[in-house]
This record gives structure tokens, C-alpha cells and sequence, in this order.
């Protein structure tokens, strides 16, 4: 699979995931949606596996692997399920939108990348302001929202950090390996929470609850971190960090036309914004991809 196909492929999942996580636990409860989400994903994951006749890897640099990119998977999906059930889906977008920020300053603290010079700044910045403009009215929609949102920002620092942390170890395994132990630790740590938290299995699961909880365990889990990884091991963090710039957008949408979320002039100045942060964003790479020779004599 090329680069750019996994890439299109990641932004069309994470923009589904939002508003999937609060389908998925509307009735069963937040904990057993997520960690039903996981065993699926690790089930599948598995008899991937067993199916190209690959075998996971235990090495040492692989299990630090595997517990590095968990602070991703368990860490910030347990944050982003319990924060669901105070924000809506947009808030959820909004608030991964920082992650661009957060990867590009652990990019250059951790892989000295040079994620911080001023184009790649004001793109962000002009995302963020996006953003906010898109999302205005969920960020002031509820008071008691601070709760939720503490929880996705910690979400998203955690899936920054990771992400960076990962690049760094550069383990060379392949995307579905590194996502079969991934998910098989946040699993075994799932499991640990549940048993301290909940232990209790609920007695029906609504129809779209079910299917929310199958989309994001084989779509979600299984395609969609697998193009992650594959994606991170031939792009530099902080554009794989510019993803979430991408996805509310097209969680606007879906939120419209599947949970009749409104949709007001706020959207036009959003999109505005963020299209020019982006370009702003990747500016320098257009710049070096179109100079001619005689130019740069």
C-alpha cells in the first residue's frame, strides 16, 4: 500500500471514531464499549497473523514497543471513552485537534526534528483557531464539560507522546505486529481496570451500541492503527500529528447528517482557517517540491 492511501485511509477512520465512541456506549457503559473494542481488534489482529504466517514479536526493543504505543491505545482511549459522556463528538475533535502542537514539541525535544520553525507554527495556530471557530457552541454548551475536556486533553498527550516515542525507538516491525501487541497490553490492562472498577457485564446491548462496538474493534483497531503505524514508519511524527487538523471536518459532517448535530456559519470560517493552516503548515515542502533547477542555481 502506498503512503498517501494509508494516510487518506487514517483521517476517513479517526473521523468516524468520535461520534462511534459515544454510539458504542450508549447503554452497555463506556468501560465494557472500549474494552469489548479491544479484544475484538486483538482477536482479529491475531488470526491476521496466523493467516500471513507472521509471528508477534517478544524481543526486548519489541515489548517496549508494544507498552510505549499502549500509552496511546489504553491510555488514551480510556481518557476519550470516560470524557465521551460529557462532551459531544465535536468537542472530541476540537480537542485531538491539539495533537499537531503537542507531536511537534515532543517531536523537537525527543527526535530533534525541526517541527517548530515558524511556517509549521502559524499553520497550527490557524488550525487550532479553526477549530475552535467550528466548535464554538459545544465548548460553551455545558458548564460541567471541563470534565470531559481535562480528559481528552490528557488523551491527546498521551497519544502525542507516544507517537514520538515510537519514531524514536524505530523498532522496524511490521504495522499489524506492532498492533497485535499493542492491543494485546491495553487488553490485559483493560481487563486490570474492569476488575478493580466495574466487573459487571451488562444484560442488553442496543443495536447501534453492538455495531459501533464492532465498527471501531475491526475498522478502528484493526485497519486503522495497522495504517497508523505503517504511515509512522515512513512519515516524520509531526505531519502524521497533523491528521486530527484534517478529521473535524469530516466529523462535522457525519455528526449533521447521522446525529443531526447543527451545522452553522461557524463551519465556512473553520474550514477557512484550517485549509490555510495547512497550507502554511506545508509550506516549505511545497516550496522544495516545486523549485526548478534554474531557480535553484
Amino acid at each position: 500500500m502506498s503512503v498517501p492511501t494509508a494516510y487518506i485511509g487514517i483521517i476517513l477512520i479517526w473521523s468516524t471514531t468520535p461520534l462511534a465512541i459515544q454510539w458504542s456506549g450508549d447503554g452497555p457503559g463506556f468501560l465494557f464499549g472500549v474494552t469489548a473494542r479491544m479484544f475484538i481488534g486483538a482477536f482479529i489482529c491475531l488470526l491476521i497473523l496466523a493467516f500471513m504466517r507472521t509471528k508477534l514479536e517478544w524481543h526486548k526493543k519489541a515489548i517496549i514497543t508494544y507498552l510505549t504505543a499502549s500509552l496511546g491505545v489504553f491510555g488514551s482511549m480510556l481518557c476519550v471513552y470516560w470524557g465521551a459522556q460529557y462532551i459531544t463528538s465535536g468537542m472530541i475533535s476540537i480537542l485531538f485537534g491539539l495533537t499537531p502542537l503537542l507531536t511537534s514539541i515532543f517531536a523537537a525535544m525527543i527526535l530533534n526534528e525541526r517541527s517548530l520553525q515558524f511556517s509549521k507554527l502559524l499553520g497550527i495556530t490557524l488550525g487550532l483557531i479553526g477549530l475552535v471557530a467550528i466548535f464554538y457552541t459545544d465548548i460553551v454548551q455545558d458548564e460541567k464539560a471541563y470534565l470531559g475536556m481535562i480528559a481528552v486533553i490528557v488523551a491527546t498527550t498521551l497519544h502525542s507522546f507516544s507517537t514520538v516515542v515510537i519514531k524514536k525507538l524505530d523498532c522496524k516491525l511490521q504495522g499489524i505486529v506492532v498492533n497485535t501487541g499493542t492491543l494485546i497490553v491495553s487488553c490485559l490492562l483493560f481487563v486490570v481496570v474492569w476488575m478493580f472498577v466495574d466487573m459487571e457485564l451488562p444484560k442488553t446491548i442496543p443495536l447501534k451500541a453492538g455495531a459501533s462496538i464492532l465498527y471501531l474493534g475491526i475498522i478502528g483497531n484493526v485497519i486503522g492503527f495497522t495504517l497508523f503505524y505503517y504511515a509512522l514508519k515512513n512519515l516524520d511524527a509531526s505531519s502524521m500529528g497533523l491528521i486530527p487538523l484534517i478529521t473535524p471536518i469530516i466529523a462535522l459532517i457525519l455528526g449533521y447528517l447521522l446525529n443531526n448535530e447543527t451545522i452553522d456559519l461557524n463551519l465556512g470560517i473553520g474550514s477557512t482557517l484550517i485549509l490555510s493552516g495547512l497550507l502554511a503548515h506545508h509550506w516549505n515542502h511545497f516550496v522544495i517540491k516545486f523549485k526548478t533547477p534554474a531557480l535553484q542555481q
